[in-house]
């Protein structure tokens, strides 16, 4: 049992390095004004990474905001459809019904490159492209399957037990799945919203070709900086997408923690 312990704390010891030391060398970089081979410190540092950051032309404040509001409507839309799916498949016979599971996954089955080439087509006809509510589309796509998949999983382990019971007791439908099963599948509905919010920030070439750059999101400028070989400057990007995503993943977990030591407290 000790070692076993032991074993694990080794292993936790080792993922935290590999998540960590790679954001302190971001950290270095992005205050770093000259750093040659092979010193092991920078030779000098320099705010002006920081200036760029807070006052040039990429606008954070701007970006973060597009970014994750662009996120959350598809994290919320994507976990909406990945509910009605999953009460679908998993209440319900109708025709068609094994179709709908594999047809769930086939966005994953498709290069992500090859997909936006081809979707861009028809959002053009349909007059959507270049706009907010084609990237939606597009970004939905992605992160529909893992959304439903996290649903079905969440609903399957539920259940309609409790729902059907409220309404034999006089609950209609829909105040049945709203106060007795909804409660029961938030912590679900959460980490399905986490898994989409963060599908959706950290999409690049689909926003690029369907947005036309017109829809401008944080992968959207971190990712011609890294390609332009300024290393500071694609280094103070990379800390504010990273560290930008974790806190709202982290705010998720905290959430999901909360409802789950509700629900044993009761």
């Amino acid at each position: 049992m000790m070692k076993q312990q032991t074993f694990l704390k080794l292993i936790l010891l080792i993922t935290g390095v590999s998540i960590l030391l790679p954001i302190a060398v971001l950290l270095l970089w992005s205050v770093t004004g000259r750093w040659p081979w092979p010193n092991l410190l920078p030779e000098s540092y320099t705010l002006r990474t920081l200036q760029e950051l807070f006052f040039g032309s990429a606008k954070l404040p701007d970006l973060l905001l597009s970014s994750i509001t662009l996120a959350a409507i598809v994290a919320f839309l994507a976990t909406v459809v990945g509910i009605l799916t999953a009460r679908a498949t998993e209440f319900y016979d109708f025709k068609g019904k094994s179709f709908v599971r594999i047809g769930s996954f086939l966005p994953l089955l498709v290069p992500g490159t090859v997909f936006a080439m081809g979707i861009q087509i028809t959002l053009i006809r349909l007059g959507l492209s270049d706009t907010l509510v084609g990237v939606v589309i597009v970004h939905l796509i992605a992160a529909v399957p893992y959304c439903i998949t996290i649903m079905t999983d969440v609903t399957r382990a539920v259940g309609q037990r409790m729902e059907e019971q409220a309404m034999v007791l006089g609950a209609g439908p829909f105040t049945a799945f709203f106060q007795v099963t909804l409660p029961a599948l938030l912590p679900g509905i959460l980490s399905s919203m986490s898994m989409g919010f963060i599908l959706s920030y950290s999409q690049y070439f689909s926003t690029l070709l369907i947005g036309g750059g017109r829809v401008k999101t944080l992968a959207l400028v971190l990712v011609p900086y890294i390609q332009s070989g300024d290393r500071a400057l694609s280094a103070v990007y990379s800390v504010v997408f990273v560290g930008s995503a974790l806190l709202i993943f982290f705010l998720f977990e905290a959430l999901i923690h909360h409802l789950e030591r509700g629900e044993e407290t009761r």
